[in-house]
């Protein structure tokens, strides 16, 4: 399971000109689901991106996670950044997770997130989305569950 996570001041999304979600100061976060992915990966993610000190402090160091400054959450299904782009010019996505299993850890991603306490919000699982984003820094981490163990 794969995360890419962006700062931002605010954000949204929106599914056919509806808007479907908002955030203020917090995360936005792209997730794509892998094959062979379970509960665990989820868990581990969620833990990370809850907990992950990108916020800065007084003295401007990343000190400070999205429970610290009560920030909020912008869950987005995005099984692209799965993207095989080694060979050729066209990405392989044979690496995500087919769409019953992918739906379902997005869901309990999203769960864990709710869990924590923070305002989360989400796009529409495998809808075709726009999102709107005002990086803050900017900041963007990729996250990958497989990085774990290692």
């Amino acid at each position: 399971m794969k995360a890419l996570v962006q700062r931002v001041g605010k954000a949204s999304v929106s599914v056919a000109g509806e808007e479907v979600g908002r955030i203020g100061r917090g995360l936005v976060v792209f997730l794509g689901v892998a094959g062979g992915d379970t509960e665990r990966d989820a868990q581990y993610l969620m833990q990370k991106i809850i907990n992950l000190r990108i916020f800065a402090d007084a003295a401007e160091k990343f000190n400070l996670s999205s429970l610290d400054i009560s920030g909020e959450l912008l869950l987005v299904s995005q099984f692209t950044i799965l993207a095989d782009t080694r060979k050729g010019r066209r990405p392989s996505f044979v690496e995500a997770a087919p769409p019953e299993q992918a739906e379902a850890l997005f869901n309990y991603a999203v769960g864990l997130a709710r869990d924590s306490g923070l305002k989360v919000a989400t796009g529409r699982f495998q809808q075709s989305m726009q999102v709107e984003i005002h990086n803050d820094g900017p900041v963007t981490i990729m996250l990958d569950s497989r990085d774990k163990f290692g």
